[in-house]
């Protein structure tokens, strides 16, 4: 997909950069922190190895990054520290496509460095931060080259549009309307890019290795689910406004469906195990609330200012994708549409993303 070849979210540190409008995927971080910790620090304990190698695959850029990285040393140090052992060289390796923001994070690296060594203190071990660019549907990494693979809402996205894509005329994503084979054709797409996901880090990763996957999915085995789809929906919507108003063409607008599928919780265990080279070691669904886009959750917060955090979220991540088709100068009647949409939407009830996480361990496999 060309669209797809200059895909990234929103660069720098301005108002509409992904580093200022992220708070959502933080929140995600957070709430699944004792399941990345937990599972990193029974890594170390049972392998203590010498040196540990951790990819961040869809590491993005902005605050995020630096602090899934930090939580992730945490974990090991106090491991290795209660096991009385010398600490490990840590090598870290941040992972996004080509069109990726990496400046950004590498020059946060000098003063994130400083702030590390004082918080950890010296008896620290040494660690290596490089950046690894690249599409994660591949190899990345030489073979037995990683102890602990993290990603964390990157994996709803694919690798391509679905073949078939252009018979699911306005809709964008998929929704009640899609015709089912184009609900095949999403399905299929995701099947074939986690599996080729997972055989290229079961090459990476060592025996007994671990590996923690967020990815945004939906609670339902009906992959139109309007809880799932929704907000793609509102962003169709207008969309299809600017159609009526001759601001966008509508063979432009038939011709535009976005490369991303939330999967259900049975779907990723599903496919796990058709792999075969890791096992589950845990699983399990949880909803964080789209006003999650503004960072905590407040009762005072008005319906508006939640509706605008939520377009500035949506803003950052999908902006790329939507000048690459259809221009520049409809993006911000296309956002400010799209705003009213959803602070519409926040009024009328509670809206609600869902997230599937899997902690793995790679299989020792027959020879």
């Amino acid at each position: 997909m060309k669209d797809f070849e200059e895909f990234h979210m929103n660069g720098g540190i301005g108002e509409a950069s992904y580093a200022n409008n992220s708070l959502l995927q933080r929140e995600v971080l957070l709430m699944t922190k004792p399941i990345t910790t937990k599972a990193i620090a029974s890594l170390y304990t049972k392998l203590r190895p010498e040196t540990i190698s951790i990819a961040d695959l869809g590491c993005s850029s902005g605050p995020n990054t630096l602090l899934l990285v930090s939580e992730l040393m945490q974990a090991v140090d106090c491991a290795r520290k209660e096991l009385r052992h010398r600490s490990p060289e840590f090598h870290i390796h941040l992972n996004d496509l080509p069109s990726n923001d990496f400046n950004t994070i590498f020059r946060s690296l000098s003063q994130y460095m400083e702030g590390l060594k004082k918080e950890m203190g010296e008896e620290f071990g040494p660690c290596f931060i490089s950046g690894v660019p690249g599409t994660f549907y591949g190899r990345l990494f030489p073979t037995n080259a990683l102890n602990f693979v993290h990603s964390s809402y990157s994996l709803m996205w694919l690798s391509q549009v679905p073949q078939r894509a252009e018979e699911n005329k306005r809709n964008i994503y998929l929704a009640a309307s899609s015709p089912p084979c184009v609900v095949k054709a999403y399905y299929e797409q995701f099947e074939r890019d986690f599996l080729t996901f997972l055989m290229c880090r079961s090459e990476e990763i060592i025996v007994g290795g671990r590996m923690v996957l967020t990815i945004l999915g939906r609670n339902s085995e009906n992959p139109c689910d309007k809880e799932s789809c929704h907000i793609w929906e509102l962003l169709a919507i207008a969309l299809s406004d600017l159609v009526d108003k001759d601001l966008i063409e509508d063979a432009k607008l038939n011709t535009f469906n976005l490369p991303h599928y939330t999967p259900s919780l049975a779907e990723v265990k599903c496919l796990v195990e058709k792999e075969g080279s890791f096992s589950i070691v845990s699983s399990n669904g949880r909803y964080i609330d789209w006003n999650a886009c503004g960072g905590e959750v407040h009762e005072s917060r008005s319906v508006e200012e939640a509706g605008k955090s939520v377009t500035k979220c949506m803003r950052a991540v999908s902006e790329s994708l939507l000048v690459s088709h259809f221009g520049v100068g409809v993006i911000e009647e296309t956002f400010h549409k799209y705003q009213k949409n959803i602070t519409d939407s926040m009024s009328k009830g509670n809206r609600r993303y869902f997230n599937v996480t899997v902690s793995l361990v790679r299989n020792q496999m027959d020879n």
